[in-house]
């Protein structure tokens, strides 16, 4: 089972692993496609960034009891990562770090009562404060992947693998989910709706992908 104290560890990893995946990419390949459809790597990049910065918005929340949406609208969340995309490189790179930091500091500024603090997510769902590590953690482990610069689902935390597979069959429907056979990293890379190799239905035969997943 996940701590607060693995989460936000997760959270400070899978940062790292994303910003390893861009440094040293030229604009021509900061520009490439990732591998989520339609999204080049400065999309997921300015993804990432304004998702740090909503996040931060749950944390004001918790922090002084105001409510503060995590975007304005749908489609400003949207418009975000478009103008983020045409973003120099070094620009979106610091304004990702950058945003990735400001959530560090939020975070580290709560109270044990202020993270038990009811807060709504984009989706509209009411969760406490202390889900917000874990809804990052996500995103930047997850991101790393898509970015498609060598990180596989293999080079991720198998903690952190397992409590995804976990959480993904809750949210899509376990009984949506066929039991499949494979590797812990294709297993969570084929229910994430990611590209994987070698995951099998009881019988043998080629699991059907799934569509992908955050």
């Amino acid at each position: 089972m996940r701590t607060s104290q693995t989460t936000r560890a997760w959270v400070a990893e899978g940062t790292e692993l994303c910003h390893k995946a861009v440094a040293g990419l030229d604009e021509a390949s900061y520009s490439a496609p990732s591998s989520l459809p339609g999204w080049t790597r400065k999309h997921v990049v300015a993804h990432l960034a304004a998702n740090a910065r909503a996040l931060s918005n749950l944390m004001h929340w918790a922090h002084t009891g105001k409510p503060t949406a995590m975007y304005s609208s749908p489609e400003q969340r949207l418009a975000d990562i478009e103008s983020g995309a045409r973003l120099p490189a070094s620009w979106l790179t610091s304004w990702f770090e950058g945003s990735a930091q400001l959530l560090t500091y939020a975070m580290a500024a709560l109270t044990e009562e202020q993270w038990r603090a009811p807060v709504v997510t984009a989706q509209g769902r009411t969760v406490p404060a202390s889900e917000v590590p874990w809804m990052r953690t996500r995103e930047v482990m997850v991101h790393a992947v898509d970015l498609d610069t060598g990180i596989r689902f293999a080079d991720l935390p198998e903690e952190f693998l397992a409590e995804l597979r976990h959480d993904i069959v809750g949210k899509r429907g376990s009984d949506t989910v066929p039991t499949v056979r494979g590797s812990s990293a294709d297993i969570t890379a084929y229910l994430a709706g990611r590209p994987y190799t070698g995951v099998t239905t009881g019988d043998g035969s080629p699991a059907e992908p799934l569509t992908p997943w955050l």
